[in-house]
């Protein structure tokens, strides 16, 4: 007997990863797209994505519309419930069950199989969930500024435009982002790369671009150490108060790390988010997620599906070696 048929996504904001596994472990197919995001797209174009990857994946692994029992698609942009129900509502065809939500619940599950704990994902921006012992779910809004957030690769970059550009007028210290900002982009002064935005030759979306270069400075100059030391706060906050609302704090917590800027730091990194948590989960651990998110979408359909232990492991290592980092 054929074992049933799961859809699983992860969308971010800068990619989208869809793949068809069975309830048995089996991966037929994985597709790789562009940016899925509602709160970027809009829901239409969002649907328009998300539909194009399904054809690929369906054709690629010779099933139809329709057959899969189960949709588990986790998105960047879906924050609220009634985000989440109007998605579903626009793809409820996929299968017979849809489920919708935000993409940090793929972080969570790809990094623990214990069911619970807190994971923290930085891409462009950053967001976070907590899921305790009991099942109980704490979330952020992750609006950006309005929402009270910072931290994510957008505003990692625009830190380090801005500090830039104040070394360069006398507004601010010396920093060797001065120099590195602007050549990255090919250009001499951060002057320039302010202009070349504001005239819409380099578009605001490159300043994610220069999270890498504040992390690779941050070891000789003050400055980019700063901006670093600004993200381990923020991501320890998030983390910390996750925690604590959900009574977790004497508890052997596992926080998980995801999103392409918490990846390209190093040991140092999470060494640091682990030391400033600690001071309020004395017993919690940090790690980065072993797998990529789209393996935790996947797991997520085969928790639904009742799948064993050996299905879940197969997801893991079949689907993480077709996606390989993410």
């Amino acid at each position: 007997m054929t074992a049933p048929l799961a859809i699983a996504v992860d969308g971010g904001n800068s990619k989208t990863d869809l793949a068809l596994v069975r309830a048995d472990g089996e991966v037929l197919a994985h597709a790789r797209g562009p940016m899925s995001s509602p709160h970027h797209l809009g829901l239409d174009g969002s649907v328009e994505v998300l539909e194009g990857l399904l054809a690929d994946a369906e054709h690629a692994a010779g099933v139809s519309r329709g057959e899969a029992v189960l949709a588990t698609l986790l998105l960047a942009g879906v924050d609220f419930p009634s985000e989440e129900e109007q998605l579903a509502g626009r793809l409820e065809g996929w299968a017979e069950r849809v489920r919708v939500g935000n993409d940090t619940f793929a972080v969570l599950r790809a990094g623990t199989e214990r069911g619970w704990g807190v994971a923290v994902t930085c891409g462009a921006g950053i967001n976070c969930v907590g899921v305790g012992p009991d099942g109980r779910q704490v979330r952020f809004p992750s609006l950006g500024a309005i929402s009270g957030d910072w931290g994510g690769g957008h505003d990692v970059g625009l830190a380090a435009l801005s500090a830039a550009a104040r070394s360069e007028d006398g507004r601010g210290p010396r920093t060797s982002l001065e120099r590195s900002v602007p050549a990255h982009f090919g250009l001499t002064k951060p002057g320039e790369v302010a202009a070349a935005i504001h005239f819409g030759r380099i578009p605001a979306r490159r300043m994610l671009e220069l999270a890498p270069i504040v992390f690779a400075e941050a070891a000789g100059d003050d400055v980019a150490a700063g901006i670093v030391e600004r993200l381990v706060h923020e991501v320890a906050a998030l983390a910390r108060a996750a925690v604590t609302r959900l009574g977790l704090a004497d508890e052997p917590v596992e926080v998980l790390l995801g999103g392409g800027l918490l990846r390209s730091g190093d040991g140092e990194l999470r060494g640091a988010i682990e030391a400033e948590l600690r001071a309020a989960a004395a017993r919690a651990s940090v790690r980065t997620a072993a797998s990529p998110p789209i393996v935790g979408a996947a797991l997520l359909a085969l928790d639904e599906l009742a799948g064993t232990a050996d299905a879940k492991e197969r997801v893991r290592r079949e689907l993480g070696a077709r996606v390989g980092a993410g």
